[in-house]
């Protein structure tokens, strides 16, 4: 059994595991933003128009492809809006104009954009638009953190010197893991009924270690699931030969989960925090 105490390693899970690039995606920003950099430019002859209307209506005459532009000015990035007021409900299209251009500018006119724009609010819209993006890509922090404990991982998995590809393996099904070692996992897999998938399988030569990692913030539900999951596969693999489950997790939402943390705990050796990753517990995976 683990030579350590519950309360104590709970004591050493932390907060956030936010990187550099968690934050905003400054690489997508700018590519978004390049993407339609020329028609932006062609629409900043609209900023500070006296006669913005038929200003519009020319310029679109004359450059249709600015349209594509008009929503993400107001941090869309659907080619379709649907508006609607006393006049009726339209849905726009932004990628091949589907109204008289005189309906574009009712648009215009009813969202702001043209007072945006003619009342001088903004000097740049590449400037604006790269505001908007960099505000847009702060929404998928939450998709980008559940990658981070992966990745973290897997950082340390190269650190104690494995290789990708010939003793670590990424996202591995079971059905693979069985054939590459040989091995009778039958008894994670219901029978054969269940696809389960390892976030790293690592292969040495006394032991093949399946892996999962994930990091909770935050509580909810779905910590009580994945502990009593995890405290299942802790269990059916004991008997396993040469053959060990081992679970990498961390953060402060464990705390409201606690008890079924200390149950998966209890029963599986092999469960480790970033703590014990940075003071070199997968070293003694080449042991």
């Amino acid at each position: 059994m683990k030579n350590k105490n519950f309360n104590e390693w709970l004591s050493t899970f932390r907060e956030s595991i936010a990187n550099y690039q968690y934050y905003v995606d400054f690489n997508t920003v700018y590519k978004n933003c390049d993407d339609i950099k020329i028609e932006l430019n062609i629409l900043n002859s609209l900023v500070g128009s006296n006669n913005i209307e038929n200003d519009f209506e020319a310029l679109i005459q004359r450059y249709p492809e600015v349209l594509k532009c008009i929503p993400i000015l107001l941090a869309k990035r659907e080619m379709d809006i649907y508006c609607m007021d006393s006049q009726g409900a339209f849905n726009y299209n932004f990628k091949k104009i589907n109204y008289p251009v005189s309906q574009y500018k009712y648009f215009m006119k009813k969202t702001g954009l043209f007072e945006l724009l003619s009342k001088r609010l903004i000097n740049n819209l590449v400037d604006y638009v790269t505001g908007v993006e960099a505000g847009l890509n702060s929404n998928g922090r939450k998709n980008r953190g559940g990658h981070l404990m992966e990745d973290l991982v897997e950082s340390f998995i190269k650190k104690a010197g494995f290789v990708k590809g010939v003793n670590y393996f990424k996202e591995m099904y079971l059905s693979d893991v069985e054939a590459k070692i040989g091995l009778d996992l039958s008894a994670l897999s219901n029978a054969g009924n269940t696809a389960k998938r390892f976030d790293y399988v690592i292969i040495t030569l006394n032991c093949t270690y399946a892996c999962e990692c994930n990091f909770y913030a935050s509580g909810g539900s779905k910590l009580n699931e994945t502990a009593r999951s995890y405290k299942t596969l802790a269990l059916e693999s004991k008997d396993i030969p040469n053959f060990k489950f081992v679970w990498f997790t961390d953060g402060l939402g464990w705390i409201s989960a606690r008890h079924n943390l200390e149950e998966t705990f209890d029963v599986l050796d092999t469960i480790y925090n970033i703590k014990e990753l940075e003071d070199g517990i997968l070293e003694s995976f080449k042991k």
